[in-house]
């Protein structure tokens, strides 16, 4: 990570706030546009793990076009990214499908039950809409339940003995998604058991969209790998292949700045209370869980500390960070990799505020795009 964020008066700036590197972003782009260019992949951003769109009129650059979830992650995509907009729901709402065929190129059901309810609509369009299913492979190396698709009895996707050997009247892509933050090596036998159950709807595809949870720009990702793969999907099958990472798109390109508030000793435990909410600002931590990176720890420090988050859920807290330090009241922490998959899942629980949301610009400075309140809190509610 960009060591220059510990370089800057982190006093300057209001906590917690979201920090954004964009020469980070900016790396990451050229990564994925190189796969793009040398694979011949589509590569569009997941608006489920990366939405912060002041950061767009950058990810346009590289990047052809975005993926939306939910009526509002498709408008966002077509009002302030352009271009393609692709849409797969786990159930549409009826109310919002009209609006949902306005913006988006491609739209991905969930069910075959869920197509034949839409069928007609679709075919009827004013504008022309690429349609696919999303098929379930039942192989996911994925081991969390929570993130998984493929346990027995999942709700997501049509499996091979329900689709059997013909692809329905109007449909002419398969979307899988199974992996999460994974290599290149679990995509390659997540493939295999895809092609056994599925390669002779493959045949009759036009298009495969591969998903997210490719981990394509973290370190050690084997991008030959993966180019290889796509290369051999569309030789043997003649297909256009697309993936649709989110994670992978702001993977390690910022922080969350985040102050000591309190220290409160019980026994032999000392916890740092932080203005900032693991359950809140930073929900993966708590869901997956994972311990989030914090630059100033030491593994090897003397000091120990439980940090604590700001609002009253017992469990909003990560234990067990060394320091070479004692910390203090009014001390700023920085925890690594909090651009992807928070702002998009951040909330108000205890009516805490939301974190602001800065971009440290090329030049160094920090420029503070947007600071939330209490009419934030207030209009979520009625």
């Amino acid at each position: 990570m960009n060591k220059n964020i510990l370089d800057i008066d982190l006093n300057s700036i209001p906590t917690p706030i979201y920090i954004l590197i964009e020469d980070l972003l900016e790396n990451n782009l050229k990564t994925l546009d190189m796969v793009q260019k040398a694979s011949g992949a589509q590569i569009i951003c997941a608006l489920k793990g990366f939405a912060m769109f002041s950061t767009f009129p950058m990810v346009k650059k590289f990047l052809k076009g975005t993926t939306a979830s939910s009526l509002h992650e498709a408008l966002l995509g077509y009002h302030e990214f352009g271009n393609e907009v692709h849409a797969y729901s786990p159930a549409y709402i009826p109310k919002d499908f009209p609006k949902i065929m306005e913006v988006c190129n491609h739209i991905t059901f969930n069910s075959l039950s869920e197509w034949e309810r839409y069928q007609s609509i679709v075919q009827h369009a004013d504008r022309q809409i690429s349609c696919g299913l999303r098929i379930n492979p039942e192989y996911s190396e994925v081991e969390t339940d929570l993130y998984n698709p493929c346990i027995p009895g999942s709700r997501l996707g049509v499996t091979a003995a329900v689709l059997g050997d013909t692809l329905p009247q109007g449909i002419e892509g398969l979307h899988v998604h199974t992996l999460c933050e994974s290599n290149a090596e679990a995509l390659e036998r997540t493939l295999l058991a895809v092609e056994e159950k599925f390669g002779h709807l493959l045949h009759q595809a036009k298009w495969l969209n591969l998903g997210g949870g490719h981990a394509i720009t973290a370190k050690g990702y084997d991008l030959e790998l993966l180019i290889s793969l796509v290369q051999n999907l569309k030789e043997n099958y003649q297909l256009e292949i697309i993936l649709e990472p989110g994670s992978a798109v702001g993977w390690e390109t910022g922080y969350l700045v985040a102050t000591v508030l309190d220290l409160v000793k019980n026994g032999d435990t000392q916890t740092a209370m932080l203005d900032t909410s693991f359950a809140a600002h930073m929900p993966d931590c708590l869901e997956m869980p994972y311990k989030p990176l914090i630059l100033q720890a030491d593994e090897n420090g003397r000091f120990t500390y439980n940090m604590g988050g700001s609002t009253c859920l017992a469990g909003d807290q990560i234990l067990n960070y060394n320091f070479e330090q004692e910390l203090n009241v009014g001390d700023k922490l920085v925890f690594n990799d909090m651009i992807h998959y928070t702002m998009v899942k951040n909330n108000t629980f205890n009516g805490v505020n939301l974190p602001a949301i800065g971009i440290q610009r090329k030049s160094g400075e920090i420029e503070i795009i947007k600071e939330f309140g209490y009419d934030d809190y207030k209009t979520r509610l009625s």
